[in-house]
């Protein structure tokens, strides 16, 4: 019987002469990616590595050397340019890395180019058949590694195959890191189940620098030279590229199927998209399943949902509302006992509408207000952010007689009375224990630099209320009410 590696390949094999990857007017056909990908297998194995870090940018590079060491049987730890410096410490030492591909970091010796070596006495141990370490930033605390192997990674990226087979699509740009497990499940191994091409290019040509610089027209220009099928969007990206078709500036027209994920998407921003047309499809997934557990597709689509479970996993709902997922599951986090019981908590909570999953938010995440509430706060940030006027939203109304929002607006200069009819308009459509009863402007946009956010945008809730704790305070305090 094969191994999850050798099927990999031998699928490969079979679209020879095809186009596998495409970089700046550089082309490697199916045949060529095998080829290279045996060579630097054997040169990694020369060079007596374990565990390999990636620390490149996106590029045919990236994807031969992730390739490469599945061929191998080592263990690929992709390390994102978003993380902090100290993050990235955080995660070469962890992990136990011995050779590190790309940046130099302390401590590793220049081996030959981008190749850079360490000896590590004492690594932690993994859980058995690991052959990735996927690397959460989470909310609070340092990144957690997530230990997954083949046979899962390519389980979720043949449902992806089979979800979007109707659409046909033979060429995918990837816009978010491959260090994303997302980008690189659904973004290269599924394509190339597929037979599809792959066009990469470096994050800046794209448009994104960071955990946040986002260049428009650099973006637009991109997905105009590209002319792809197949994108995977973070929400702002979406919103980004919706609010660009609505001016009527150029958007691909190549496009046959766009999957966003990553956060939760407004209703209203997918009916806009719609209304122009987009072949938009909202999924949801979890690293600790190898990406992505339920999306929408061609055949099957709900506006609000995340979507039905993909073919290869089963969902259900614990008695509180959590989301617990069967069939797909990492091995464990690295460092800790490997998780028990056939079914894994999620940590977000939902409900189904006719074999739809609806998701409310993260469990940890929910406040009880004065008067017994239950409320989910990103549901109300997520449409408060789709409001031209606020850039990031944060909701806070744990034990208090009414909700308070914290605001950072998208232009410096934007009046108060603009934010106020942003969040009457957000108001409208939530019940009124969930609104917005008054809010705050930010004095800082929320950030990694400043420890409000993660490197990837999600919102540090402790941070956030310890710093706005005092002002939140005196607006209480001055009688202001529900």
């Amino acid at each position: 019987m094969w191994s999850a590696a050798e099927s990999l390949f031998a699928r490969m094999a079979t679209f020879g002469p095809r186009t596998a990857l495409a970089e700046d007017g550089h082309e490697l056909t199916y045949d060529g990616l095998l080829a290279a990908v045996a060579s630097r297998s054997r040169h990694l194995r020369e060079l007596g590595a374990q565990r390999v870090a990636l620390a490149l940018d996106n590029g045919i590079d990236w994807v031969l050397w992730d390739l490469a060491t599945l061929h191998a049987g080592l263990v690929c730890v992709p390390l994102p340019a978003f993380f902090s410096a100290e993050q990235q410490r955080h995660v070469l030492d962890s992990a136990g890395i011995d050779l590190l591909i790309g940046a130099s970091a302390p401590g590793f010796a220049s081996v030959e180019g981008d190749i850079h070596r360490r000896s590590v006495a004492h690594a932690a141990e993994l859980h058995p058949g690991t052959c990735k370490v996927t690397y959460t930033s989470g909310t609070t605390g340092q990144p957690k590694g997530v230990c997954l192997d083949l046979a899962t990674q390519l389980a979720v990226a043949g449902s992806l195959v089979e979800a979007s087979a109707s659409r046909d699509v033979q060429r995918h740009l990837c816009i978010l890191p491959l260090a994303t497990l997302l980008e690189n499940i659904a973004g290269v191994y599924a394509p190339l189940l597929a037979g599809a091409r792959v066009e990469l290019m470096p994050m800046a040509r794209i448009g994104l620098s960071g955990a946040s610089g986002f260049d428009l027209a650099r973006f637009l220009q991109t997905l105009q030279a590209a002319q792809p099928n197949s994108l995977i969007l973070l929400p702002q990206l979406l919103l980004a590229l919706v609010s660009a078709a609505e001016r009527r500036l150029p958007v691909p027209g190549s496009l046959r199927f766009v999957a966003v994920g990553g956060g939760r998407v407004s209703a209203q921003l997918l009916e806009r998209a719609d209304a122009l047309e987009l072949p938009i499809f909202e999924g949801y997934g979890l690293s600790e399943c190898a990406s992505v557990v339920c999306l929408n597709t061609p055949q099957a689509r709900r506006i609000g949902s995340t979507g039905k479970p993909l073919g290869h996993l089963q969902v259900r709902l614990a008695d509180d509302g959590e989301v617990l997922v069967k069939g797909a599951r990492m091995l464990g986090y690295l460092g800790e006992p490997a998780p028990q019981g056939e079914w894994l908590g999620s940590g977000d909570l939902g409900h189904f509408e006719q074999g739809f999953l609806v998701l409310h938010g993260r469990k940890k995440h929910q406040f009880i207000t004065a008067y017994g509430r239950n409320v989910n706060p990103e549901w109300v940030e997520s449409e408060l952010v789709q409001q031209l006027p606020i850039a990031q939203a944060w909701l806070h109304g744990e034990a208090l007689p009414a909700n308070v929002a914290v605001l950072v607006p998208r232009f410096p200069n934007t009046p108060d009375a603009q934010l106020q009819a942003a969040v009457d308009a957000v108001n409208q459509d939530l019940p009124d224990y969930a609104r917005v009863h008054h809010w705050l402007r930010a004095d800082t946009p929320f950030s990694a630099s400043n420890d409000l956010a993660t490197a990837n945008g999600r919102l540090r809730r402790p941070a956030l209320f310890n710093h706005y704790q005092a002002a939140i305070s005196q607006l209480m305090a001055e009688g202001v009410h529900a």
